[in-house]
């Protein structure tokens, strides 16, 4: 529409629940991973001999546990991320950042379909990382915090 502001369109909304979607999954992911004690061989940081098996599985308690450096390098990560691979075109359908090797769907009614899944997964997501995070803020066990 004329005269709205960028930031307030209903795609931008729609580029934005997408990503947040992705960021939630594999936070998602990455705790159920570390409680389930998978973890990087080798150091974190050899300087302040802080091996990756040293870090709690918690959300808020892995978060703790890295250096300052370590979180420069994840944010300079998603910046490159954000302002080179993963930029959205205005041409392509929110969410449809990737290169050649995406994978992409011909038949609209499965593309529908996927793109559906992929919302509610992330708005799943998003729904299980901040239990997660609640559980571990209350001191209790951020995937079975019923289990003491």
């Amino acid at each position: 529409e004329p005269g709205e502001p960028p930031r307030r369109s209903y795609r931008r909304y729609v580029e934005l629940e997408i990503k947040h979607g992705r960021i939630c999954m594999l936070a998602t992911l990455g705790v159920i991973t570390t409680e389930a004690g998978i973890r990087w061989p080798g150091y974190l940081s050899k300087s302040l001999d802080i091996k990756f098996s040293d870090v709690p599985g918690g959300a808020l308690s892995s978060y703790a546990a890295v250096p300052a450096l370590g979180w420069l390098q994840i944010v300079a990560f998603v910046i490159f991320l954000e302002l080179a691979y993963g930029q959205q075109d205005p041409n392509k359908e929110p969410g449809d950042v990737g290169g050649i090797t995406w994978i992409r769907y011909d038949d609209p009614e499965v593309k529908k379909f996927k793109l559906n899944a992929e919302r509610n997964n992330g708005r799943a997501a998003m729904m299980g990382i901040t239990g997660m995070v609640v559980h571990e803020a209350l001191g209790v066990d951020a995937l079975f915090p019923i289990v003491q």
